[in-house]
């Protein structure tokens, strides 16, 4: 206990690093190259500049080629700190890549430019997922300035890349650089969670995107008899495929609450004719499916093909069917050790009643359960990614920062 007390107190007293490492990576806009910007690169180079001052093990890049980015490659940083047993390492995995600001009108700073107010730091990336990096970096700050070494390796991975896929980050790791982890490996990822500290995520939903292209047969709208409306169509397939995959994919799990079923939206629709007095003769329309880990994908797969096929037999069109996203995530079991630890130091940090959740969207968390490591996704956020006017609260940054040296400091 009084170890625990001299990391806290010792975290407390990196404030004002807190604003200096909002200020500097603010300023380092690290878009990515795919979306017109300058990627990773000027922040990883800030980062690396103070890592080096620390007490790393260990410190190196991976770099990842990407023709796309001015230098050629996309870095992705370990930096490891041996624990008094080197057989495992406890993980801290946030990301450098931000993105674009959108609408500048909508934001009252600058924001490349990081501006404080009270508690609040404002600036693009100030919480996705630069209050991650910093957490992650002032708890092992923390055991370096009093001689702490936890019982296993306390190691950071800074990754490019998990806006858009993590291709050039954690996907390209895991298939190229494996020896980077150990086999009994665990991995907490502060890029997740909601104001008051209580979701610590385990679980996804399995994601698949399905695109649907009507063919039928342009005509005056004046003459329907002289063509097959596909507009007509595609809304009579999407309400089919509504009915069908709720009721045939029903089952609730409390894990994923509040949203306990698996989830079939129709979402984005193309234009089709640009005029009104034109039968369309094509239409194509898109579902964004949340399914539930009982569930396989290829089985609700099966369930759209045979919609489809009836529908195409009874109105006589055809269908194309394509899935541009087909991803299964693997959960954590809720039993697992790092579970406990981050649920109980939550608690202890926060005061507050953390409990194991699942939830519907994606984390770069589920490319490690996949892989076979347990992840669990924690912060205390605001819930401002990827908002105009984003910020970070600074007590949450040191609170989080606390609850990761409660995790590493348990172990056993």
């Amino acid at each position: 206990m009084q170890e625990e007390k001299q990391v806290f107190a010792k975290i407390d007293s990196y404030k004002d690093l807190v604003v200096e490492m909002q200020t500097r990576m603010i300023a380092c806009p690290a878009v990515s190259p795919h979306s017109d910007g300058d990627g990773e690169d000027a922040k990883a180079q800030y980062l690396l500049g103070l890592l080096k001052t620390m007490k790393f093990d260990e410190l190196y890049v991976i770099d990842v080629k990407d023709p796309k980015s001015k230098t050629g490659v996309r870095p992705n940083i370990v930096a490891k700190y041996y624990g008094q047993n080197k057989s495992k390492n406890l993980w801290v995995m946030a990301h450098m890549d931000i993105v674009p600001p959108g609408d500048l009108s909508l934001w009252k700073t600058d924001p490349f430019k990081a501006v404080v107010k009270g508690d609040k730091i404002y600036g693009r990336g100030s919480e996705d997922n630069h209050q991650g990096i910093i957490s992650g970096l002032l708890t092992v700050k923390a055991f370096m300035d009093l001689g702490i070494r936890p019982p296993y390796n306390y190691s950071l991975l800074i990754n490019a890349d998990e806006e858009l896929g993590s291709e050039y980050g954690i996907v390209a790791l895991l298939k190229k650089h494996k020896k980077t982890f150990a086999k009994e490996d665990m991995f907490l990822v502060p890029d997740g969670g909601n104001p008051d500290g209580t979701m610590v995520e385990i679980a996804e939903k399995n994601m698949l995107w399905v695109k649907f292209t009507v063919y039928g047969h342009q005509a005056h709208a004046s003459m329907p008899l002289c063509g097959v409306n596909a507009s007509r169509v595609g809304s009579i397939l999407s309400i089919k495929l509504d009915e069908a995959l709720h009721k045939k994919f029903n089952k609730k799990d409390k894990l994923f609450a509040p949203e306990l079923t698996s989830t079939f939206e129709p979402t984005k629709h193309e234009a089709n004719v640009p005029n009104v007095n034109t039968i369309p003769g094509t239409d194509v329309f898109y579902f964004d499916c949340r399914i539930l880990p009982c569930y396989k994908n290829d089985d609700v797969l099966k369930e759209i093909a045979r919609v489809v096929k009836a529908v195409e037999k009874q109105y006589k069109v055809k269908i194309k069917v394509e899935t541009p996203i087909n991803d299964v995530s693997l959960p954590t079991d809720k039993k697992h050790p790092l579970v406990n630890l981050v649920v109980q130091a939550a608690k202890d940090v926060y005061k507050n009643q953390p409990k194991p959740i699942g939830v519907g969207g994606g984390s770069v968390a589920a490319y490690f359960r996949n892989a076979g490591y347990p992840a669990v996704v924690f912060s205390k956020l605001f819930d401002m990614a990827h908002q105009p006017n984003e910020y970070s609260s600074i007590k949450n940054t040191l609170g989080d920062a606390k609850v990761f040296a409660l995790a590493a400091l348990r172990m056993k």
